[in-house]
């Protein structure tokens, strides 16, 4: 026989570099179709929930979206309070959006879960993270300044302006002033915090405080005043401005409303004691 006929050819191997490698399509594919699974099986996990209340597909779907909730949770952590309260905030957010998510939308869980741990962060910065009352609007803009101001720093790699975050933000320049001088206010010191002195002794800042100013007592008489003078007759309130307010004298008034001065001096006695009556029941 044949020595060729007799030799058997060896089988062709095609090496991955033959085959080709796995192109961005072939990428993109996988990726689009591991999404696609998941939205299945996230959306069988909240059929299950809400149609027979399986409370273990509950505690599945926290915690396959418990990454994303950590993910937002550091977007807005400033160092200003422990990373795992921010955490522990979203995951509420997370919790509402499982229980209230409407099987018959046609978005996405994730679209609709996404707003709400968000809504729950901003919340609870406005809620707890201001050291004084700022109205709800602005607490959200100072917050977008602060973002703003961070994303801005690392592109950059200095401060920006007050010009350049409100292009940023797309505000006015004075709403962005505005929230600046609003960032300092989310934090505030205590009077009991020690503070060393000239003398190099450890004082509170209570201590440094001046004594107290007569003025506070001051501005609560004139108030009070200023409520008792609309019981006043008003030809009693005349002659009460006429002398204390711009400073005029009996005679003066007497003359200007074409009255004795004796007259004048009755009605200023009689006004007073009723300021006094009517402060006294007051206070």
């Amino acid at each position: 026989m044949d020595t060729m006929a007799r030799t058997r050819t060896p089988p062709i191997k095609i090496s991955r570099r033959a085959r080709g490698p796995a192109g961005p399509h072939t990428t993109g594919t996988r990726s689009a179709s591991q999404a696609a699974n998941r939205a299945q099986h996230t959306r069988r996990l909240l059929l299950r929930y809400h149609r027979s209340g399986d409370r273990r597909s509950r505690e599945e779907l926290v915690r396959l979206f418990l990454p994303l909730a950590r993910q937002l949770a550091r977007r807005y952590y400033r160092g200003r309070e422990p990373l795992d309260d921010l955490v522990q905030v979203a995951s509420l957010g997370l919790i509402k959006a499982i229980d209230r998510f409407d099987l018959a939308r046609s978005t996405s869980f994730t679209s609709y879960a996404v707003p709400v741990m968000l809504g729950e962060l901003r919340r609870h910065f406005r809620d707890t993270g201001w050291g004084l009352h700022v109205p709800r609007g602005l607490q959200e803009r100072a917050l977008d300044v602060d973002k703003a101001i961070d994303r801005l720093s690392s592109n950059t790699g200095r401060a920006p302006t007050p010009a350049q975050i409100a292009d940023e933000i797309g505000a006015d320049l004075e709403e962005v002033l505005e929230a600046l001088t609003v960032l300092h206010s989310a934090d505030v010191m205590s009077l009991d915090v020690p503070s060393e002195g000239q003398d190099g002794e450890r004082d509170s800042q209570l201590d440094r405080l001046p004594a107290q100013d007569q003025g506070y007592e001051l501005v609560e008489d004139r108030a009070a005043v200023a409520t008792a003078m609309q019981t006043l007759p008003e030809r009693e309130r005349v002659v009460i401005g006429l002398r204390f307010l711009h400073d005029m004298t009996q005679t003066q008034i007497a003359e200007r409303l074409g009255v004795s001065q004796m007259q004048v001096s009755r009605l200023i006695r009689r006004a007073i004691a009723r300021l006094q009556e009517e402060t006294e029941q007051r206070s």
